[in-house]
């Protein structure tokens, strides 16, 4: 690591002296190659859109296509250590790279597609892409306010700071480490995902028994198990300060990530009431989904969300059981938004074992929950120690040259 780096002040701030500041059209080439449009006949070519991109991650899809009615911008041959930068509703996931050999690769709109040139590695770029620096640039350069976009000139404006090549290469490298056990550990968080959503469906229909439990399950609705109530509404005593959380759909639907807070309790919840949302858009992620309550005197119920207050059975069984439950996603039908009435809520039919195995199939996925929680502390640990490596790399504070 170099020691006694030397600074100079940029419109970008504080580099090292032997970096330089550079656009990145002087540093890469925009767009540089497209298939030839005059043809009236049908071609086969794989594409990436935009709507495929997360991260490095993608999908490439194949099509047919007459490349004489296509836009310019649908036609750009993208090649191995391409990379491509979102332009149209731009964020700090619009990156990719590509880093596998492909052949016949198109981009669709929506991407600026950049070429490295000699003094530019492209794994550099890609990660510098991800950088406050970028971000910045972004948001003063947008146009545009349903669709905000950057166009092709401003993407060739964009600025970054250049150490030498060779500093690149090892900022990259050392990067990458860190992208292979993220990558590692997402894998394992994905294995760990399939594997309990396996004994989910193993487990909570019967068709796998533990051991020492024997003897038929009984069909029960909701109605029999649980009395229901409704929330009521808060929303005009919402304080930041507040000494209740309020339980909303944003609420349930982030696991409690995103909550608001008030001082009035207007309906109280308890430990073990089970909370779901009953409304939700076309296809919508949250209709359905439910959350356990775990402590007393700490949550209040908004309107439109329902309550479920257990009669008998195991409430950890029962959060399992009626999570995103097949019968009241029948109720979407794709085109207008799902409201969920309360006869069809009570009517509901679950297949219910003893209250013994109902704890023991809690207990397994409880487990399996718990060790997936761990597993996802792990990867954001990772992730945050990437963003502080790139902090400190990418602005030249650290040095891994002698």
């Amino acid at each position: 690591m170099k020691q006694n780096t030397t600074y100079k002040q940029t419109e970008l701030g504080l580099i090292p002296e032997d970096w330089e500041v550079k656009k990145l059209g002087k540093v890469g080439e925009i767009d540089k190659k497209s298939l030839n449009s005059n043809t009236d006949k049908e071609y086969e070519f794989d594409y990436i859109s935009l709507s495929d991109v997360d991260s490095d991650q993608f999908s490439i899809k194949t099509s047919k296509q007459k490349f004489k009615n296509a836009p310019s911008r649908a036609r750009r041959i993208v090649k191995k250590g391409d990379v491509l930068l979102s332009t149209v509703r731009p964020n700090l996931e619009g990156f990719t790279i590509i880093r596998d050999e492909v052949k016949d690769l198109i981009a669709s709109t929506g991407f600026a597609v950049i070429t490295s040139k000699n003094e530019l590695h492209n794994e550099y770029l890609f990660n510098f892409l991800f950088s406050n620096i970028i971000k910045r640039q972004f948001h003063k350069l947008l146009v545009g306010s349903n669709y905000p976009a950057i166009n092709s000139s401003d993407v060739k404006n964009l600025k970054i700071p250049l150490p030498p090549l060779l500093e690149q290469k090892k900022i990259a490298d050392c990067l990458s480490t860190w992208d292979c056990a993220i990558e590692k550990q997402s894998q394992l968080i994905n294995a760990l995902t399939q594997r309990k959503k396996a004994l989910m469906q193993q487990l909570l229909t019967g068709k796998k028994r533990l051991p020492r439990f024997e003897g038929k399950w009984n069909l029960n609705s909701i109605n029999d198990l649980f009395i229901f109530k409704n929330g009521k509404a808060h929303e005009n005593d919402i304080d930041e300060n507040g000494k209740y959380i309020l339980v909303n759909s944003k609420f349930i639907s982030t696991d409690g990530e995103i909550s608001k807070k008030t001082n009035s309790n207007l309906a109280p919840l308890e430990v073990n009431d089970l909370v779901f949302v009953m409304s939700d858009v076309p296809n919508g992620k949250a209709l359905a989904k439910f959350c356990l309550i775990k402590e007393d005197n700490l949550y209040t119920l908004n309107q439109r969300i329902g309550l479920l207050k257990i009669k008998k059975g195991n409430p950890i069984f029962m959060y399992y059981l009626l999570n995103r439950n097949s019968y009241f996603l029948m109720f979407d039908n794709g085109v207008g938004q799902t409201n969920l009435r309360k006869d069809d809520i009570l009517d509901c039919p679950l297949n219910i074992p003893s209250l013994s195995e109902q704890t023991a199939i809690a207990e397994i996925l409880a487990t399996a929950d718990r060790e997936l929680q761990l597993q996802k502390e792990k990867l954001a640990q990772l992730q945050q120690q990437k963003k502080g490596l790139m902090q400190v790399l990418l602005t030249g504070k650290k040095r891994l040259i002698n």
